[in-house]
């Protein structure tokens, strides 16, 4: 995949910005804790971070609530983990005005799941508009090597959808590849299913890059789904082949598919694989035991390796590999995303070293 020369961005995404919640008291419910951690947090900037703290240059495009202290704290913690960031500030309007995000979760432990409270009501994020970012100076004059846009902020609002497509329109005039990650959430489409499947299919039908599974695929771009395959890992390994051929079929433009597979025994033990289409050849990791702390952040870490392969120009085999372990990486870490000290360190993870290095 050719990539653009001349840049001063290996990497931007657009994003709202949120702080999570978790019990200090690692693998203890909410319900049951008084004393909990708090993180800046949002998909896409957990995407980012792989390529952010391995030293390329990356964005983030957001909006921040004018004065809080919140806003603050994330603008610290993105400056702390190497994210540059623009973003418009947004007056709170009063105290039942704009907020950012919170996402309030405990990692489950052994035969108890893991769960998840999303509390968005209020969220500046929604407000993200094209009017508030100069298209043109971000991907003419200083240049883009690639941009990654989420199902998330794709569906959060009309105004985030318009967002969206404005900038993958945009990155397609100026040669800036694209990667979507689909990010299906049922909530989100509620009410809006005929106006968001006309605007991610057309930002599918500009990417190069499709990150989905196949509820992604069904219901984002319509694609019709394969024949269940049997059971297990295996299985879905096939059923997911079939489905990508179908949404290749539908999108011959895009030249990467990717998506991780899961199973998980109990909370702390999962087996964790991966399947990357690139042109016609098949790139299938099958899944291995991983050990892990807290499951919230695999999904982004995977795509976050994978851009990272892509962009420092590696043979296709790799960029599932380091996506693969960094997916892993991610899940050691008591934040949902993973911050990896030096590119040795993941391969040490896709290897299984787990020896200790002095």
């Amino acid at each position: 995949m050719k990539l653009k020369d001349n840049y001063q961005w290996s990497l931007v995404v657009p994003t709202s910005m949120g702080i999570r919640i978790t019990p200090t008291a690692q693998g203890q419910p909410v319900h049951k804790s008084d004393t909990l951690f708090m993180q800046a947090t949002s998909a896409e900037s957990n995407v980012v971070s792989v390529a952010a703290y391995l030293g390329l240059p990356v964005k983030a495009l957001t909006t921040f609530v004018k004065g809080s202290p919140i806003a603050q704290f994330i603008k610290d913690n993105l400056r702390s983990r190497h994210i540059a960031y623009e973003g418009k500030e947004v007056a709170q309007g009063g105290p039942w005005g704009f907020r950012h995000q919170i996402n309030i979760a405990d990692s489950g432990f052994g035969s108890r799941g893991p769960r998840v409270w999303n509390d968005r009501s209020g969220e500046v994020g929604r407000t993200l508009s094209i009017e508030d970012f100069n298209l043109e100076r971000l991907f003419g004059q200083e240049g883009v090597q690639i941009l990654h846009l989420s199902g998330l902020i794709g569906a959060l609002s009309a105004d985030t959808s318009r967002f969206c497509l404005e900038l993958a329109r945009a990155a397609k005039k100026y040669d800036t590849k694209i990667s979507f990650d689909l990010n299906y959430r049922a909530s989100f489409w509620t009410g809006r299913e005929a106006e968001l499947s006309d605007i991610f299919q057309e930002i599918a039908s500009l990417s190069d890059i499709l990150v989905g599974n196949e509820e992604d695929f069904q219901l984002c771009l319509g694609i019709e789904g394969p024949e269940a395959g049997g059971k297990g890992l295996s299985g879905k390994t096939d059923s997911f082949k079939g489905m990508i051929q179908n949404v290749k079929r539908s999108y011959p433009g895009t030249s990467v598919f990717a998506t991780t597979l899961r199973e998980v025994v109990n909370a702390n033990n999962h087996l964790w694989g991966a399947i990357m289409l690139e042109g016609d050849t098949w790139h299938v990791i099958e899944p291995r035991p991983i050990s892990v702390l807290d499951r919230i952040g695999g999904g982004d870490g995977f795509v976050g390796g994978l851009l990272y392969g892509i962009l420092k120009g590696w043979e296709p085999e790799k960029w599932a590999q380091f996506g693969w372990a960094t997916g892993a990486l991610a899940t050691t870490f008591l934040t949902d995303y993973g911050q990896p000290a030096d590119e040795d360190q993941v391969w040490s993870i896709w290897k299984g070293n787990a020896r200790v290095l002095r």
